[in-house]
């Protein structure tokens, strides 16, 4: 695409994230009572699910049924890692999180490191194995 053309579309930022899950009560307690995100209105879809708040985008969750994808993390994935299919929220700071989830038991996919451009990333998993990011700034 020539870049002197200005592009028919200019995206803004990331509205919502969709996600299939199996146990929406567990969701639940994972975004709103361990990552701080609160639930907000969702239309009366024919299907279940929550929607969840954090800063400008929302998650928005779907109740695994016969007419949607399967829940969790894509299965032809053996080993989850920071390098495959993943969502990343901003923290204050990710390292305390990192320490903050140990202790609280959780497993990380990936512990508290520096990126190459100085930010501090941690991974975990929700209750269905997706994989979330938190990523600070901090140094």
């Amino acid at each position: 695409m020539n870049s002197v053309t200005a592009s028919p579309i200019q995206v803004q930022h990331i509205d919502h994230v969709t996600l299939i899950v199996r146990d929406l009560e567990a969701s639940r307690r994972f975004y709103v009572d361990l990552l701080g995100m609160r639930e907000v209105p969702r239309p009366p879809f024919s299907f279940g699910g929550s929607w969840f708040q954090a800063g400008a985008t929302q998650i928005h969750l779907i109740q695994e049924h016969d007419r949607s994808g399967p829940a969790g993390y894509p299965a032809d994935v053996v080993v989850k890692s920071s390098r495959n299919h993943h969502f990343a929220f901003a923290v204050d700071d990710a390292q305390a999180a990192a320490a903050q989830l140990k202790r609280l038991g959780i497993s990380l996919v990936d512990d508290a490191k520096r990126r190459p451009d100085g930010a501090i990333q941690v991974f975990l998993c929700d209750p269905d194995g997706h994989v979330v990011e938190l990523c600070s700034q901090n140094s």
